[in-house]
């Protein structure tokens, strides 16, 4: 509990310091139109044609924007603190199942390895769709741990929380209708083995017909959320085959090479994981699976049980991913959720070594919880060194940021947007004749990224800015490193924003190119490669 109170006054003490993602005001007007087409009776159905986002749930967004109604703070400021909250709920839930399955130290291990996973504390403030669903996940996991080792009969309780945490799942993404096929591997994990053949079919349908008022719940959650889900039956899964098919002119990069979405490696997505998470974390997790496999290692056949769904729910996923050859991009956003499993995994794994090395020697213990606090500590460290950009971590398989530089998926949201102003403006009122208050020198920004994040930046009151179609004609150009948008315009570097020595993005002066005063008002934007 003072591990989730340290956590939770980062959060409401940092959430300005994150920029406005790409996919927020498409996903914020998504859900004003959810709140139309109920209120309107069912009429107003503009939502069903608005770009692809009828293929979404638009919980949080509803959420979000009730929400606003009612407390007086911006939008988006909002929405980064509610989605933080769920991602602290996420860290929770793991910290929760992993205890459950080891005891408390296995539980804080997991929270503290979830927490410092940059791809997850970084995301927590503007992934809005991404990390509001993996925290559902993440609860659902929990609870399905919980019923899983009461079948044939669990607690009601336990089945309708798993119900909702699946309904608030599918209210965000399809990807939620794993949570039902976990379930069934479930009651196929928790078989009773060594009973008679009509034992585990009655134990089977039992197990089945106990746990259908989960479906229930989850469905009546996952229409209210999700209109298009209502229309048919078949459309959740209509859906998840969709995603399957998506086709956009999205770049990515991967060891170096630019490529399609649709033409990603088959190792992207569980490569990309090899990377961005934690080397501590994952011995963690290699630990908790291989005491599957070996006989010395088990600690008893309930605990088997919870680890072996546990591994279901991290490899399914990214097996079916690679299987199919599903197109991929921004790394590994789409599969945050499997970093709760794996959490879980990292805390019980590690505090089995613990547990066996205090049998053993409590001086080895000790050396053991030394290294692991250390190797903790230094990941904290390198977060808060990257802040507020720390989902931009690497591990050392690929020799950290520096090593993921023009390399790996980056800034691909220009999150250092406002940093990039900031310094644009401090360089403007440097150097710009600024006498005249009443009619001040105005200029023209190439931006390679998106509005809001810039519209809700800028602070100076005596520069205007708009937006135009003359790119090239700009007279400054703030982009991130990021499939090296910043080398689109050339320029005078007036300024750069930096975490570990690598530059995120730069600012440049383009006046002694364009040669032209500055007489007109504009932002020149290109949207990053991102969705």
């Amino acid at each position: 509990m003072a591990f989730l109170a340290v956590l939770a006054f980062l959060v409401f003490s940092t959430a300005k310091d994150y920029a406005i993602s790409n996919d927020e005001g498409v996903q914020h007007r998504y859900g004003e139109l959810i709140i139309a087409y109920y209120q309107s009776g069912l009429r107003v159905r503009d939502l069903f044609s608005f770009d692809n986002l009828y293929l979404y749930g638009g919980l949080f967004d509803v959420i979000a924007i009730a929400l606003g109604r009612v407390i007086p703070i911006d939008i988006y400021e909002l929405r980064h603190i509610l989605c933080a909250v769920t991602g602290l709920a996420g860290i929770a839930a793991s910290g929760a199942a992993a205890r459950l399955i080891a005891g408390a130290r296995a539980g804080l291990i997991a929270m503290v390895a979830l927490a410092l996973c940059g791809a997850w504390y970084g995301a927590m403030f503007n992934h809005t769709k991404d990390i509001p669903f993996a925290a559902a996940m993440a609860g659902a996991t929990l609870f399905l741990l919980r019923l899983a080792r009461q079948l044939p009969a669990p607690r009601a309780l336990d089945v309708v929380v798993f119900g909702c945490l699946a309904g608030a799942a599918l209210g965000q993404r399809s990807y939620g209708l794993l949570l039902f096929v976990y379930l069934g591997a479930a009651i196929l994990i928790y078989l009773p083995w060594p009973e008679s053949r009509g034992a585990r079919l009655a134990f089977a349908a039992n197990s089945l017909l106990a746990t259908c008022p989960a479906v229930a719940v989850a469905y009546l959650l996952m229409i209210l959320a999700w209109p298009w889900a209502a229309l048919s039956p078949l459309n959740p899964i209509r859906g998840l085959f969709a995603f399957s098919e998506f086709q956009y002119a999205i770049r990515t990069l991967f060891d170096g090479r630019v490529y399609e979405m649709a033409n990603v490696p088959r190792a992207y997505v569980p490569f990309y994981l090899l990377i961005r998470l934690p080397l501590m974390t994952q011995a963690g997790v290699a630990l908790a699976m291989v005491s599957l496999l070996w006989p010395p290692l088990r600690r008893g056949l309930v605990r088997c049980r919870d680890l072996a769904l546990l591994s279901t729910m991290v490899l399914l996923p990214l097996g079916c991913q690679a299987l199919i050859h599903g197109p991929a991009f921004s790394g590994m956003r789409h599969f945050l959720f499997v970093l709760p499993p794996l959490a879980m995994l990292a805390g019980v794994g590690l505090n089995d070594v613990l547990n066996t090395m205090a049998v053993r020697s409590r001086r080895l213990a000790s050396a053991a919880l030394a290294t692991m606090c250390a190797a903790f500590l230094s990941e904290g460290i390198m977060l808060a060194r990257l802040h507020p950009y720390e989902n931009l971590s690497y591990n050392a398989v690929v020799g950290g940021l520096p090593g993921a530089f023009r390399r790996y998926d980056l800034d691909y949201w220009f999150n250092s947007m406002p940093e990039a102003i900031r310094i644009l403006e401090a360089f403007v009122r440097e150097t710009a004749p600024l006498d005249n208050i009443k009619s001040p020198a105005v200029y023209s920004v190439a931006v390679c990224g998106q509005r809001p994040a810039f519209d809700h930046t800028v602070t100076l009151p005596q520069l205007r800015w708009d937006f135009r179609s003359e790119w090239d004609e700009s007279e400054f150009f703030i982009a991130p490193t990021h499939m090296n948008c910043d080398r689109d315009l050339d320029g005078a570097i007036i300024g750069r924003v930096e975490r570990l020595g690598v530059p995120i993005a730069y600012v440049k002066d383009r006046r002694a190119i364009v040669k032209q005063p500055a007489t007109n008002v504009s932002i020149a934007a290109r949207p990053s490669d991102s969705r």
